[in-house]
């Protein structure tokens, strides 16, 4: 079983867009995904409940995550996502200490060192592999990436570690694809928030494969 969990100490990073963004995409009925919000804030749960549909499944995390996760191994689950609220709190540590993969959020408007190295110095405390997804970004401009963007990479390349090479773009589609309890491939297949999502899904499940070492290609996480 996979479980990828999205922790940042930094609120507004965009951990539940994500998680309801990566899930949407990852569930299929050949594919079992448990969704688990551990925010105390139920964004995760609130656009469950507008999605008005049992799948993929959601469990309330927030007073602990452990024997969830340990009874969705039980049932054959093959992925879980994971929200967690913008602390350090048990809830989050917990959740970390679980996770096959920890996805950090950074956003430009709410960049903080301190934050991102926090969730980054426990994750390799834990012996989790991570990595960081840069979100909610200009948009590329003749395929090439705005200034803020890579500056953003040098900041984070000087804390040597592992940073998707994809970026997620400030698109409307994400927060409107949201609101009708939907994923962006559910609701524009063809655009290109959807293709983002799906770039930033395909990396995910190469590096859950490299981690469980039946994958030795490039891979954007880095053992912790």
């Amino acid at each position: 079983m996979n479980v990828i969990v999205f922790a940042s100490r930094k609120g507004g990073s965009g951990k539940s867009t994500l998680t309801s963004h990566l899930a949407a995409h990852a569930n299929r009925p050949s594919r079992r995904c448990l969704l688990i919000d551990a925010d105390p804030q139920g964004s995760l749960t609130l656009w469950h409940t507008l999605r008005g549909t049992a799948e993929p499944q959601l469990r309330n995390g927030v007073r602990g995550v452990a024997e969830i996760v340990e009874q969705a191994r039980q049932d054959g689950t093959e992925w879980v996502f994971i929200d967690t609220p913008p602390n350090m709190s048990t809830a989050v540590t917990e959740a970390i200490s679980t996770a096959t993969l920890v996805v950090v959020p950074v956003r430009l408007a709410v960049f903080d060192l301190a934050a991102v190295k926090e969730t980054i110095d426990f994750a390799r405390a834990s012996k989790k592999p991570f990595a960081l997804i840069i979100n909610a970004v200009p948009p590329r401009r003749d395929n090439t990436e705005s200034p803020f963007v890579t500056q953003v990479r040098e900041v984070l390349a000087g804390l040597n570690v592992p940073v998707w090479a994809g970026q997620i773009t400030h698109r409307t589609i994400y927060s409107l694809s949201l609101e009708y309890g939907e994923g962006a491939r559910e609701y524009d297949e063809h655009s290109p928030a959807a293709a983002e999502i799906s770039a930033l899904w395909s990396a995910v499940e190469r590096s859950v494969k490299a981690i469980h070492g039946a994958y030795a290609g490039a891979v954007m996480h880095r053992a912790a």
